[in-house]
């Protein structure tokens, strides 16, 4: 059986081969791609021959799922799958498998790291003191006494909530299933972005979420809010958003997704908006979340052999 790692994992080339044949054994041939390509025809030649094919976050439309006519099992080393032709998969026969939890911690981090960056002002903090400057007008802000609200309360959300916890702030949250969590307000959506002084998005990509920070949902928000996107792009409307920060109507965002994957186009409506720190989707790219995801991508296909599939996505 023939297994083809169609784009580099992050992890380095020796390691995660090594990683491979420690889980998997002489059970498949492994075939290794350490550059990324995106044309159709270029991922159709690199795994029309596989019956396994393991990819992170390149998309795979229904025509590259129909070329490769072997294939069998779809390791998604990503949690989100919108990246996929599912309904190619699901026609063809191919079972899909993602990598839920790896970067729950690099995740957490990158939300308080951009928040307590723009809260208080250390990019231009940085370049003030490089030109000889103070901190004249460059006064910022605490955690401490913030309602903080975490939109999806999944593993992420839960992290993040906790952390907002121990900084200080009361947590309020907004998901379709409510969960008894200590210290935490579960709340309708207006009701958080109307109360809360900071929002962090948490929720998948899909017919329910897409747009959900539209114009009507961020004039809900208060005027010093600031929120915060490591989920997916199109759960926010980037015009909508833009224009409020343009205006005033809200106090920042830290945004870590957008509706493409980078390179973005340097005139997003995004980038020449103020008060805001984006960054080109690393919220999960950390050295110790990509050796996760990589454990957990080859236990996945082990699985998959053993004939116990797990993870598997509808």
């Amino acid at each position: 059986m023939k297994m083809v790692i169609i784009e580099p994992l992050g992890v380095e080339k020796d390691k995660l081969l090594s990683m491979a044949k420690e889980a998997l054994g002489g059970r498949v041939e492994i075939v290794y791609h350490d550059t990324k390509v995106t044309g159709t025809e270029e991922l159709i030649e690199r795994g029309k021959d596989a019956e396994i094919i393991v990819v992170s976050n390149l998309p795979l439309n229904e025509n590259v799922i129909n070329g490769c006519r072997n294939l069998k099992l779809l390791a998604v080393a990503f949690t989100g799958i919108d990246h996929i032709a599912m309904d190619a998969c699901r026609k063809n026969g191919v079972t899909v498998c993602n990598c839920a939890g790896y970067s729950t911690s690099a995740v957490a981090d990158l939300v308080f790291g951009m928040l307590i960056s723009l809260y208080r002002n250390v990019i231009p903090c940085d370049r003030v003191c490089r030109e000889g400057g103070t901190k004249d007008g460059l006064v910022g802000f605490e955690l401490e006494g913030k309602k903080f609200g975490v939109v999806g309360t999944g593993a992420i959300g839960l992290r993040v909530a906790r952390i907002a916890q121990a900084f200080g702030c009361e947590v309020l949250a907004y998901s379709r299933t409510v969960r008894d969590v200590e210290g935490v307000r579960f709340v309708d959506l207006k009701t958080l972005l109307s109360e809360c002084d900071i929002v962090s998005l948490h929720t998948p990509l899909n017919d329910g979420t897409r747009g959900l920070m539209n114009r009507e949902s961020i004039g809900w928000m208060k005027k010093n809010a600031v929120l915060i996107n490591t989920a997916r792009g199109p759960v926010v409307d980037s015009d909508a958003l833009a224009e409020a920060l343009a205006e005033g109507r809200i106090g920042g965002a830290c945004i870590d997704v957008f509706e493409k994957e980078p390179p973005v186009e340097t005139d997003h409506p995004l980038f020449s908006a103020p008060n805001i720190i984006v960054t080109p989707h690393v919220a999960f790219a950390t050295k110790e979340a990509l050796v996760k995801r990589a454990v957990i991508v080859f236990d996945n296909v082990a699985a998959y052999l053993d004939g116990t599939p797990k993870n598997v996505m509808g």
